[in-house]
């Protein structure tokens, strides 16, 4: 038994923080289908269809977001694409789909429709200023909405440019994330109200969410910190990463005085254990741990660190992270078989549940692998799914 195991989720969303969201739901047991148009300009870019078979086989294998998932390819701009849909909208729990505000409409699948088939729903449209307000319409990427909710203003070196985190921020933590709590807790609802109802999340107001703390410091203070300037953005020598003598980097973490105790008594700079808050020392006291840290390596620290009860870990390659025994043992990574290309590694299931835990079903199936088999289910015969296929309305 899985957690999800009973719903099912249409997925119209096509970058970064829809597929996450819905891989989340996937990986808990949900049965995800996408919806896919049949001839993307997007997907092309990324897969072109004359791509060689294996080529094409080994990058559905390694698309993580895509595991757990079956796809429909429907062209909803035509009546019948848009009929099919109405037909799975029954047996469906969660809708989700990531377009600018109007798009759904246009197309004749938004929430309003939706919920004249099945009162039940919930409808999540994720975007990245929301549904509402001046900026609605704009495009964007997760730079911006970490840029325009505060976060990109304070990561990055002291004096420097601010430093985008990926897209781990904005598009993951803020969007996909905050998505999927925000259906659950739908969903939570609806075992009580037996109603469905419409989420707006916008990446931009999940930012600022993100911000809380920082938000909280500012408005009992005052101060506006610059890039680099907040304590947990590098101002804090306890808080901080430190260059090795292998040219490597090992992370600080030293927030509590025991800890930071701990780590001027390593590092063989006791005089400064009373300096902890003495934010004028604090140039200097990262100065000189500095110049401690590339005394040594940063394997042979972290050995330290450990010793020590220090709050630290050594700053990994994705390569390094793979390898490390506690993320190992965790199963943070998982190796799993495939018919074609044999063992594929991929990214675990963060959330552990004990009674019951998520699982990898499928790989990533290529566009419209399942349509055919999602056509017979809604008792489509084999001579309208291909009248379907001749008019364009599906792939």
């Amino acid at each position: 038994m899985l957690p999800l195991d009973s719903y099912r989720v249409l997925d119209l969303s096509l970058r970064a923080p829809g597929p996450f969201c819905t891989w989340l739901l996937g990986d808990m047991g949900a049965d995800v289908i996408r919806i896919e148009e049949p001839a993307s300009r997007l997907r092309a870019e990324r897969a072109p269809d004359d791509v060689d078979p294996l080529v094409a086989e080994r990058r559905a294998a390694h698309d993580v977001l895509g595991r757990n998932k079956r796809s429909i390819a429907l062209n909803l701009k035509t009546a019948e694409g848009q009929e099919v849909f109405y037909k799975l909208c029954p047996s469906t729990d969660v809708v989700v789909e990531g377009f600018r505000p109007g798009v759904v409409a246009r197309l004749g699948v938004d929430y309003d429709t939706v919920r004249q088939i099945n009162p039940r729903i919930v409808y999540c449209s994720l975007s990245g200023y929301g549904q509402t307000g001046p900026y609605r319409q704009l495009p964007g990427h997760d730079i911006n909405y970490i840029a325009l909710g505060g976060a990109l203003g304070i990561i990055g070196p002291s004096g420097g440019p601010p430093a985008p985190p990926s897209n781990l921020v904005g598009d993951f933590a803020a969007g996909g994330q905050q998505a999927a709590i925000g259906i659950l807790m739908a969903l939570l609802v609806r075992e009580r109200t037996g109603r469905g109802q419409y989420l707006d999340v916008a990446m931009a107001d999940g930012v600022v969410a993100l911000m809380a703390m920082a938000y909280s410091d500012y408005f009992a203070s005052g101060y506006v910190p610059e890039v680099g300037e907040t304590r947990l953005t590098g101002r804090a020598p306890y808080y901080q990463a430190y260059r090795t003598l292998d040219g490597k980097y090992i992370s600080v973490g030293c927030n509590e005085s025991w800890f930071y105790e701990n780590l001027c008594r390593l590092l063989e700079l006791e005089e400064y254990i009373p300096h902890q808050s003495s934010v004028e020392r604090w140039p200097e006291i990262r100065e000189r741990f500095q110049q401690r840290f590339l005394t040594r390596t940063r394997d042979e620290w972290w050995r330290l660190f450990q010793e020590r009860d220090i709050c630290g870990a050594p700053v990994y390659s994705l390569e390094e992270a793979r390898a490390d025994p506690q993320l190992t043992e965790r199963g943070a990574f998982l190796e799993l078989s495939h018919p074609v290309l044999g063992v594929i590694p991929q990214v675990g299931i963060a959330t552990r549940l004990s009674e019951t835990p998520g699982a990898v079903r499928s790989f990533a199936p290529k566009v419209g692998e399942h349509t055919d088999a999602l056509l017979a289910e809604l008792g489509y015969g084999a001579a309208r799914i291909q009248e379907l296929r001749d008019m364009g309305a599906i792939k």
